[in-house]
């Protein structure tokens, strides 16, 4: 077998893990809201936990991939990332709560950075596109974790047992893909952030990134909550479960979109595409007029991410690995502001009216993107 598809192989693997891990926590965000008995408002600020130690991981990240090759902070955030997940299982109080998932974002951002810099790497052996198949591991990794916690919250089986399968799944499998993943991918320059007037090329994709980090990051957390609650649904996690697989089938097939309609209109149809999946949603908020608007949302948003950091991978000012790290900031704010800004404006006036920030986001696709393929 050729080097080359080994290092695919064993980067898909991340890549699914981490889709695998990520939606296992965010779909039993519902579970923790009752067992702890927090309202929207409450839920709110303990999820921003998650996006504020991301933030901090992004220079640590930044620092880690311009030192060393990408292999090494990728292997070990991993199997931090899959302890901290075995933690939020167990903790009993909230602070415990909050110090298990700032440790779980801090990793996850650095695996994070780690993947995509390995990602657009690998890309240069390639002259297809390939980088859209690897987030299409990641949703369908994503699309895997939701339909198993699916099954255990039907089987009422306890969040403690099914957070700890999914870890000691993660860290054998990350382990083993360790010793196939790229070597050597330390970029010679590039790597040091530069102070001063916001770059264009890097402000417009932030922008796109954040916008997009919006929309994904608030249905990660509250798509659960919305079918819970809005909806009415028996089985909360099916509107997650739509949400992600739309999301990683699209992701499959984004390259090949990418090629037949160009990237500007493909910024276009998603931001159309989620802007009317939410309103679809919001307008009649039953199970199948949902189900459907979560379909649309979960096609918009596939091609945002691997088209922005595909692009960031094009940087003539600074590395792939610091070019990605900067746009991710943008994208951590997004998470930031995104999902507990949706938990006061739901405590405010309610859950189903909150979600128009997300056809507002969806949007502002639009304007950005041709600003950004107009800035010459």
């Amino acid at each position: 077998m050729q080097e080359r598809v080994k290092q695919r192989i064993a980067l898909n693997t991340y890549f699914f893990l981490s889709g695998l891990t990520f939606a296992t926590w965010a779909s039993r965000i519902p579970s923790i809201k009752t067992y702890f008995n927090f309202n929207e408002a409450e839920l709110g600020t303990i999820l921003l936990a998650m996006p504020i130690s991301s933030i901090i991981g992004l220079p640590v990240s930044g620092w880690l991939i311009s030192k060393y090759n990408s292999r090494g902070p990728l292997v070990v955030a991993f199997v931090c990332f899959a302890l901290a997940l075995i933690a939020i299982g167990f903790v009993t109080t909230p602070f415990l709560l909050v110090a298990s998932i700032c440790v779980f974002s801090f990793f996850m951002r650095i695996l994070n950075i780690s993947m995509n810099t390995q990602s657009i790497t690998l890309q240069k052996k390639y002259e297809k596109r390939i980088v859209g198949s690897f987030h299409g591991l990641w949703s369908t990794g994503g699309l895997v974790g939701v339909g198993f916690s699916t099954l255990m919250v039907k089987l009422n089986i306890g969040m403690p047992v099914h957070l700890m399968v999914v870890s000691i799944v993660t860290l054998v499998c990350s382990i083993v893909a360790y010793f196939f993943t790229l070597t050597n991918d330390k970029a010679p320059s590039g790597n040091k952030l530069i102070l001063g007037k916001p770059d264009a090329f890097i402000l417009y994709l932030g922008l796109l990134v954040f916008f997009a980090a919006l929309c994904e990051g608030g249905m990660f957390d509250w798509s659960g909550v919305y079918f819970k609650e809005v909806v009415k649904a028996e089985v909360f996690t099916y509107g997650y479960l739509i949400f992600m697989t739309f999301m990683a089938l699209s992701r499959f097939f984004s390259d090949r979109l990418v090629e037949l309609l160009g990237m500007p209109k493909t910024f276009a149809i998603s931001a159309v595409s989620v802007a009317i999946g939410i309103l679809i949603s919001i307008i009649w908020p039953y199970f199948w007029p949902a189900l459907f608007g979560f379909c649309l949302v979960g096609f918009g948003t596939a091609s945002v991410f691997p088209m922005a950091f595909s692009l960031a991978g094009t940087s003539q000012k600074y590395s792939a690995g610091m070019a990605i790290s900067i746009i991710s900031t943008y994208g951590t704010i997004g998470m930031l502001i995104g999902p507990p800004m949706v938990g006061y404006l739901a405590h405010a006036f309610g859950l189903r009216y909150a979600f128009f920030v997300f056809v507002f986001s969806g949007l502002m696709l639009i304007p950005i993107s041709r600003l950004f393929f107009n800035r010459k």
